[in-house]
């Protein structure tokens, strides 16, 4: 904006904003380091809270706490001020003392970092004062060249449960809004059976080790974090540093599960290449938040993830359809070896009332499970969309509609037997999936039967629309992209009988 504003040789401000838990990303410091070559007046306004969805940690952190709890520079930044008010306002005045406590700065605050950057600090500042924070906002404005606003604020202010639980109300479902209590679900999520699976693997692999974005209590790892201390690493939000730092951990000899949502582990896609998958590095890739995310909105949905891991040489991805499942497969992924692993799971509750008490299943990579035997139609489902189209099934029963259905576990590798077996044996292949079409699992599943030959096959592909899908409840957006049971069962209805009209039509003629 401000170069584009340059360039048009136009005269307004403009103000861009980013918060501390961003700031430990790679991407805040290139911008920053560009601003200063650049010299454009520019402001920037650091929100400084402590936070992202977990509390911000690392260098970067300590150095704002530095900033904001430094006694002695307050002290000395007051007092210049009250300096400054007593000076003649003589323009060499002004600019002794401008240079002199910009001195004693950089040796009560030692390298001062956005100074070296080439923005002028100022702060830290009450950033719930308006009044102050407007004023300095207008002061600000007299500035040609960036400027760099240090504002401190508090996660949750003025509401008392969000203050003192920030990470909960961070993405805050329904709640009392007297008492902040929160809704309680019956059953568990994805992400509270991940976290405890993730658990029982390091109590029995000693070199197992956690690593997370920002995002210890959302991706269910605190339990983690308070038994095994020392094998966990919450990187900052810096997913790419995260893969990569997990690739170090592998070739070290550890194994690394690598905890990241799947929209923000898009960031981090050249890393999974170079650094983990062409150095065939063991790394276990826990992709949370796939597919729909609900309320989050359109930027949050895991919908490209199918797509992006598949594409890499070497990756097993598995999608579970249950969380019993999402246990065995989590300890699939932690036998493995030489190669990278990523599991997917959405933010929703499991199917189950409740998990087995059995040991873990590993199974054999590459293999589907079929769960119900038809001669009209086979649905090939993967993940989230096994349990909906076993259900549609059922309905299509009753409409005169005999389906097969499986259970893909794998979109990478595929089922190389019964993908083939099914196009040869049933004729008419459904595949369902929440991910886009392009490049997913039924993109997988076309490119399967023409290394077989059998690129005829009729083949329906249901799938995430090819938009953005806006924000709302999960079962509401399923709903609407047609990606629930009774969707699923009239997308495939109508296709099959259209089908099966053709099929006499080409046998009437032929």
């Amino acid at each position: 904006f401000a170069v584009a504003r340059d360039l048009r040789n136009e005269k307004h401000h403009v103000i861009a904003v980013i918060g501390d838990g961003a700031l430990t990303g790679g991407m805040a410091f290139e911008g920053l380091n560009n601003i200063g070559e650049l010299a454009t007046p520019l402001i920037v306004v650091l929100n400084d809270n402590e936070w992202s969805i977990s509390p911000n940690i690392g260098a970067i952190t300590r150095y704002l706490t530095k900033l904001t709890t430094s006694r002695v520079y307050r002290a000395f930044e007051r007092d210049v001020y009250e300096l400054l008010g007593k000076l003649p306002k003589g323009l060499r005045a002004q600019e002794g003392a401008r240079r002199i406590k910009e001195g004693l700065q950089n040796l009560v605050v030692p390298g001062i970092l956005f100074e070296d950057l080439g923005l002028k600090y100022f702060g830290p500042i009450d950033g719930h004062d308006l009044d102050v924070l407007e004023e300095t906002l207008r002061d600000l404005r007299r500035f040609e060249r960036p400027v760099l606003l240090h504002v401190v604020t508090r996660k949750g202010k003025g509401y008392g449960p969000a203050e003192s639980d920030a990470g909960t109300f961070h993405g805050v479902g329904v709640f009392d809004p007297e008492s902040g209590a929160t809704a309680k679900s019956t059953k568990k999520t994805y992400t509270q059976v991940f976290g405890e699976a993730a658990v029982e693997i390091a109590d029995r692999i000693p070199r197992a080790v956690a690593v997370t974005a920002a995002m210890t209590d959302n991706t269910g790892l605190k339990a983690f974090a308070e038994k095994y201390p020392e094998r966990f690493f919450d990187v900052g939000m810096a997913e790419e540093h995260g893969v990569t730092f997990s690739a170090g951990l592998a070739a070290g000899g550890m194994l690394p599960l690598c905890t990241i949502y799947s929209t923000f582990l898009q960031r981090a896609f050249d890393q999974i290449i170079h650094d983990v998958a062409v150095q065939d590095l063991h790394v276990v890739l826990c992709v949370d938040r796939a597919g729909l995310v609900g309320e989050d909105g359109a930027p949050q949905h895991g919908a490209f993830d199918v797509g992006y891991l598949r594409m890499v040489p070497g990756m097993i991805l598995m999608a579970p359809k249950n969380g019993e499942e999402l246990r065995d497969m989590l300890w699939t992924a932690a036998q493995q070896s030489g190669r990278p692993v990523a599991v997917r799971y959405p933010r929703a509750n499991v199917p189950e009332e409740s998990l087995p008490a059995r040991a873990p299943r590993i199974l054999e990579i590459g293999v589907a499970e079929q769960l119900r035997a038809g001669g009209d139609v086979a649905i090939v489902a993967l993940g989230t969309m096994v349990l909906p189209a076993l259900a549609a099934a059922e309905q299509l029963a009753q409409d005169g509609i005999s389906a097969t259905v499986v259970n893909a576990r794998f979109a990478c590798p595929l089922d190389e037997r019964v993908i083939p077996g099914l196009a040869r044996s049933v004729g008419r292949i459904v595949t369902v999936e929440e991910n886009v079409p392009m490049g997913g699992f039924g993109s997988a599943v076309s490119e399967c039967l023409g290394r077989h030959q059998l690129s005829a096959t009729p083949h329906l592909r249901l799938a995430l629309p090819e938009t953005f899908v806006t924000h709302g409840k999960r079962d509401e957006l399923l709903k609407l992209v047609g990606l629930d049971t009774a969707g699923i069962a009239r997308r495939v209805l109508d296709w099959v009988k259209t089908q099966q009209r053709q099929d006499i039509h080409q046998r009437q003629f032929s």
